[in-house]
């Protein structure tokens, strides 16, 4: 039988990672490589994990802007380059869990919102993640207002860069007005939702675009889980 591999949240959904930025990289790429080895087992050895560990690692470490964030930003992009290698693997046999990719400018508030209805009504069914063309410094204030108001806590969400792995490793990309900034895979199901930019706007008209985002998201979610789902009785 072969290994099925298990889409695991985000690391930081997961593992508390606080204080990890202090730690000496060596110790920070251990924990971060001991976290992601369960995801993997049976697919790739805890050497090939460490490798695509201090990879993301050397990437990212010299640019990253705020540290605290180091240690999210690197297993998110090993697990996406991980994901992506497995599915090369004939021998590796993908969960039906989709993977969904959303993905505006700033990541600060279109994407985001997308990402929090997706992950929350899907509950576990669908895998979700977001990124930014040209990521802020932080999520829009109305953004985690908005959301707050229908029982949706993404105070703690970070705006992220987009990654050649995040789209490789995914099975719909959704863009919010900057198709362009994402490289085409074939097999992939890429869709562009023309929203109102809630950058600058007030409460009142952000609650708007959150709605018609819901609307989108809980009919992409049907469409995804329609052919995963076992019938009842």
């Amino acid at each position: 039988m072969t290994p099925a591999l298990d889409r695991s949240p985000p690391l930081s959904l997961r593992t508390d990672v606080t204080g990890w930025h202090l730690l000496e990289p060596e110790h920070l790429l251990h924990n971060i490589a001991e976290a992601l080895t369960p995801e993997f087992a049976g697919i790739f050895g805890p050497e090939t994990i460490e490798a695509y560990v201090a990879d993301a690692y050397q990437r990212i470490a010299h640019e990253a802007r705020i540290k605290t964030y180091l240690p999210t930003l690197t297993a998110r992009i090993a697990q996406a380059a991980l994901i992506e290698r497995a599915r090369t693997q004939k021998d590796i046999h993908m969960t039906t869990t989709p993977e969904v990719l959303f993905v505006c400018v700033h990541n600060q508030g279109r994407s985001q919102m997308a990402a929090a209805l997706l992950a929350h009504h899907a509950a576990g069914r669908v895998h979700v993640r977001s990124a930014g063309s040209a990521p802020a410094d932080s999520v829009n204030p109305a953004v985690v207002e908005v959301m707050a108001e229908v029982g949706i806590d993404i105070s703690q969400e970070f705006p992220k860069k987009l990654l050649t792995e995040d789209v490789a490793a995914s099975d719909v990309v959704i863009t919010m007005g900057c198709g362009d900034a994402c490289p085409i895979f074939p097999g992939k199901r890429y869709e562009d939702w023309a929203l109102n930019d809630p950058s600058g706007k007030g409460p009142d008209a952000v609650r708007e675009i959150r709605d018609e985002i819901d609307q989108r998201v809980q009919k992409l979610l049907a469409e995804l889980v329609a052919g995963t789902e076992a019938p009842v009785g």
